[in-house]
């Protein structure tokens, strides 16, 4: 018995209950595989509002597709556009500025996005686009994170979040990288109200003038006079 796959491929570039039940499994599918890695990470988005996002975005090019055959108005990428804009509030939400000034959720918002026009290849029945495209998606936020990991790794300008006793002037730190050839710049000072009275946080960068190794310069950091404690950001 022959199959005739254009035949096949026609019928799933339709807008039928077959086709409709394919992009939406694929849908969820592709947006759980890639929120898996976010959700394992603990990220503000994970598992579930990845696939919710996926899907949603291939709802509404299955509506637009079928507003289009149905009664020949507006253009079947019309509401697809209004995703690409309109998912960058939901993505706006997962980016936060925590107590220390270190910004949390930019990949989280981008792989959002990069869902969301996962969903909306599917949902248009460009179903080979859609896979390639969650491929690549999750081999960038998975794969490569190792490589960004071994970059920073190599970098010796270090952004740091660190607090001081008051006993010790924030004047002698400078001192002391001066001595030690490191240059210190976006210092930010501040108070928290949950520490000691005789504590005050500093967020900074530093850089080292000579060659050296980046745990190198951290160590430096770390035991000058006054830290009591120290974070990368």
């Amino acid at each position: 018995m022959n199959f005739d796959y254009t035949e096949i491929l026609q019928k799933l570039h339709e807008l039928n209950w077959i086709s409709i039940c394919l992009r939406s499994v694929l849908s969820m599918l592709l947006g759980g595989f890639l929120g898996y890695d976010r959700g394992k990470k603990n990220r503000p988005a994970g598992f579930r509002t990845h696939m919710l996002v996926c899907f949603g975005a291939t709802m509404v090019m299955m509506t637009n597709q079928f507003v289009y055959q149905t009664y020949h108005v507006s253009d079947p990428v019309r509401l697809g556009a209004q995703v690409i804009s309109g998912i960058g509030f939901l993505g706006a939400g997962s980016i936060i500025l925590n107590a220390k000034s270190q910004v949390k959720g930019i990949t989280t918002a981008a792989g959002l996005w990069a869902a969301a026009c996962c969903g909306l290849a599917i949902g248009i029945g460009f179903y080979s686009g859609a896979i390639m495209a969650g491929i690549v998606i999750y081999f960038i936020v998975v794969v490569l994170n190792r490589f960004d990991t071994r970059i920073q790794d190599r970098t010796t300008v270090i952004p740091l979040y660190l607090e001081f006793d008051k006993k010790h002037p924030f004047s002698d730190f400078l001192s002391y990288a001066r001595e030690q050839k490191l240059s210190v710049s976006d210092i930010q000072l501040s108070k928290n109200k949950f520490m000691k009275k005789m504590t005050f946080c500093v967020t900074l960068v530093v850089k080292s003038d000579i060659p050296r190794l980046r745990s190198e310069v951290v160590q430096l950091v770390q035991h000058a006079e006054g830290v009591q404690f120290m974070e990368e950001l």
